[in-house]
C-alpha cells in the first residue's frame, strides 16, 4: 500500500472513531445523568410543581399518539407516490415535477413547515391547533424520507420478477401488489423507521400547530392540544424559572425520548430482518 493510500485510510478511520466516540459520549452523558431519574412514577405521572417533580406521562402519551397519526398519514402517501414514480411515471414530465417537489420538501427548514401547518391545516382547513394538525405537518416533513427509501426498494426488485408475473397473465397492478411490494417491504419499513426517528424529535413544526406547555388532562380527540416530549425538554431547558432545578427532569425526559426512538428502531429492524429471512428461505 502506497504512503498516500495509508494516509487516506488513517484519516477515514480516525474520522469514524471520532464520530463513534462523540456518539458514545453523548449517550453516556444522557444515560448517566438520566438513569437515576427514570422510575415508574416518572413514566406514569404528570409533571408537578413547575416541572421540578412528577413525571412525563402526558408528554409521552402525546408523542406516541402524534407519531402514530403521522405514520398513518405519511406511509400510504409516500408508498403510493414511490410506486407511481418507479412503476408508472418513469420518463414522464409529471414525474419530474413530483421529484422536484420532493427535493424541495427535503430542503425546507422545519420551522417553515410549522408556519405552513399553521396557515393551511389550522387556519385554512380549520382543523384547529391539535394532534391532527401537528401530525399532518410533521408528516409533510418526513414524507421525502418515505418516498426516497421506498423508491430505492422498488428499484432493487429484479425486473425478472415483474416479467414472470406478466408471463403468468397478471395485470400491472397485480404484479405490483402481489410481487413487487412484498419484495420491497423491508425497504419500505426502513423508510418508516427513518420517518419515526426524524418526526419523533421534531419540535419546531409543533410550536404553531397544537403543542402545549402543560395540560392537566390527556387529549380526548385528535383535535385537542397535547404535550410532547421534545417540546417538554425545550421548555425546561429554555423557559424554566430555574433551569438547574429542572435539570434532572431534562435528562430523564431526554433519556426516555432516546430510549423510545431506539426501541422503535430496534423493533422495526428485527421485523425487517425476519421478513428478509422469510423471503430468502
Amino acid at each position: 500500500m502506497k504512503f498516500r493510500e495509508k494516509i487516506y485510510v488513517l484519516f477515514t478511520a480516525l474520522t469514524a472513531v471520532i464520530v463513534v466516540g462523540l456518539l458514545f459520549f453523548i449517550i453516556f452523558n444522557i444515560v448517566s445523568n438520566g438513569i437515576r431519574v427514570v422510575t415508574w412514577e416518572f413514566i406514569s405521572q404528570p409533571p408537578r410543581e413547575g416541572m421540578t417533580k412528577g413525571g412525563i406521562f402526558p408528554a409521552l402519551y402525546g408523542t406516541l399518539l402524534r407519531t402514530l397519526l403521522m405514520l398513518i398519514f405519511v406511509v400510504p402517501i409516500g408508498v403510493f407516490t414511490a410506486v407511481y414514480l418507479n412503476e408508472y411515471g418513469a420518463g414522464r414530465r409529471f414525474s419530474r415535477w413530483i421529484r422536484l417537489a420532493i427535493n424541495n420538501l427535503a430542503s425546507i427548514p422545519s420551522i417553515v413547515f410549522g408556519l405552513f401547518g399553521l396557515g393551511f391545516f389550522v387556519l385554512f382547513l380549520r382543523l384547529g391547533a391539535g394532534l391532527l394538525s401537528a401530525a399532518l405537518t410533521v408528516g409533510l416533513l418526513t414524507l421525502p424520507l418515505v418516498v426516497v427509501s421506498t423508491e430505492e426498494a422498488l428499484k432493487a426488485v429484479p425486473n425478472s420478477y415483474r416479467e414472470a408475473g406478466f408471463a403468468l397473465g397478471a395485470t400491472k397492478w397485480q404484479v405490483i401488489r402481489l410481487i413487487v411490494l412484498p419484495q420491497a417491504l423491508p425497504g419500505i419499513l426502513t423508510g418508516a423507521i427513518l420517518s419515526v426517528g426524524r418526526g419523533m424529535g421534531e419540535v419546531a413544526p409543533l410550536l404553531f400547530t397544537g403543542v402545549a406547555y402543560y395540560l392537566p388532562y390527556l387529549p380526548a380527540s385528535i383535535f385537542d392540544q397535547f404535550m410532547d416530549l421534545g417540546y417538554h425538554i425545550y421548555i425546561m431547558t429554555t423557559q424554566s424559572f430555574d433551569v438547574e432545578l429542572t435539570r434532572p427532569m431534562q435528562y430523564g425526559s431526554t433519556l426516555v425520548l432516546l430510549a423510545l426512538t431506539f426501541s422503535l428502531n430496534i423493533i422495526a429492524i428485527l421485523i425487517r430482518s425476519r421478513m428478509r429471512r422469510r423471503r430468502l428461505g
